[in-house]
């Protein structure tokens, strides 16, 4: 697809491309995400669900955010790379973990979230706007 965005899982058995940029990035704090990227905020790049191509089969895991909302997370079942998040009360998203895209630049955070979550040595940027759980 040229001209298209595009990522993978660690060992390559997931491909994917994006047909559009991100409409949106953040770095989160909440715990699960802190879980998800081994003690730091997860980088997540919001895009939409109908651009995705995807190549190769995920597993996805279920749960509830801090927020309460069930969160579907996809990963590969091969090497465990976190690649997407999804969320029933927005259908038409998809949140890509910045590490899988090829080129991270494309996921540079706009805003933090669940600051107050975060340990005290977690390095948030002064420069972003901030919000101290989940954003309305």
């Amino acid at each position: 697809m040229s001209g298209a965005l595009t990522g993978r899982c660690l060992c390559g058995a997931v491909r994917f491309s994006l047909a559009a940029p991100p409409l949106a990035a953040r770095a989160c704090w909440c715990r699960t995400c802190q879980y998800l990227s081994s003690g730091n905020a997860s980088v997540g790049a919001i895009f939409r669900r109908t651009d995705l191509t995807l190549t190769g089969e995920t597993a996805e895991f279920t749960s509830a955010a801090d927020s309460g909302t069930p969160v579907r997370r996809r990963f590969c079942p091969r090497c465990g790379t976190p690649l997407f998040a999804e969320a029933p009360n927005a259908p038409d998203l998809l949140l890509v973990r910045a590490g899988a895209l090829d080129d991270p630049e494309l996921a540079r955070p706009e805003s933090t979230i669940w600051t107050g979550s975060a340990p005290a040595w977690g390095l948030i940027d002064p420069g972003l706007p901030r919000c101290e759980g989940q954003p309305s």
